[in-house]
Formats: C-alpha cells, structure tokens, sequence
C-alpha cells in the first residue's frame, strides 16, 4: 500500500507561499506559509498534518487492540499535539501527545490502559516517529 501527497511552493521561506495535495483529493491546493508554520498565518503546516496522521492512526489502532480484548468502543475522541522546538542543530520535532477519551462498554481500566499502551507503541505512525510520545488516557463511565 502506497499513498501520495505533493507540495508545491513559490517564493522565499518567509514570504513565500505553498499548496498541499493528496491523492484521494482530500486536500487540494490547501495553503501553507512560513505564517501558517511558525506565527498565527491562516493555512495549515507540516506539524499540524502530522498530529491529525498521530491521532488517526493511534484511534484507530486503540480500536483495533481493542477488539482484540474483544470489547467494542463506542466513542474513542484522540487529540494529538506535536511540539516543535529550535535546538542547536535546528527545528525538530520533539514530542507528540496523545490524548484519548474513550467510552467502551464492559471495558475496566485496566483493559483499557493495557489496549490504549498497546496502541500508543504499536501504531505506524508511532513508529515512524523518533521522538518522545507520551499518552493520557481516560476511559469515561
């Protein structure tokens, strides 16, 4: 499996101004900027698109583990936060923060943090990346 995503960009970094595409056409031309990245600009960046993949692919894969325990969730809501910080080398990202809030029927706690632990090491995305996760998870009533 194979997906596809181009970026095109027209200018100098910090006045410049760029598009995102993707395959499926779920983004088409979406701005991004140098304002958008580092300031308030309007558009989205790099960090953000990576924090909604995290949050994706970790939900699903909570679901998955999930499933394994043969439970199934009703709601899994995830929120991703991606930090980027300046070193001596550069920008890099250092951290993402995962977020879930899960209602799952007949699930007890420590169902639920063996299958959200699970998912937080065991996602593709997770594993993509070489930086620090950490994860708060919070099974509701």
């Amino acid at each position: 499996m194979k997906r596809t995503a181009s970026a095109q960009w027209d200018g100098d970094l910090r006045t410049g101004k760029g598009t995102l595409s993707t395959a499926s056409g779920v983004l088409g031309g979406t701005p991004y900027s140098f304002a958008a990245r580092f300031e308030s600009g309007k558009g989205t960046n790099p960090e953000e698109l990576l924090a909604a993949a995290h949050a994706g692919c970790f939900t699903m894969a909570l679901s998955a583990e999930l499933g394994k325990a043969n439970l199934t969730p009703k709601t899994l809501k995830t929120t991703a936060t991606i930090s980027l910080d300046k070193g001596e080398t550069g920008f890099r990202v250092t951290s993402s923060h995962l977020v879930v809030v899960a209602s799952v029927p007949g699930a007890s706690a420590e169902a639920f943090q063996k299958a959200a632990k699970a998912a937080e090491t065991g996602c593709p995305v997770s594993m993509l990346f070489k930086t620090k996760i950490t994860l708060d998870a919070k099974l509701e009533g």
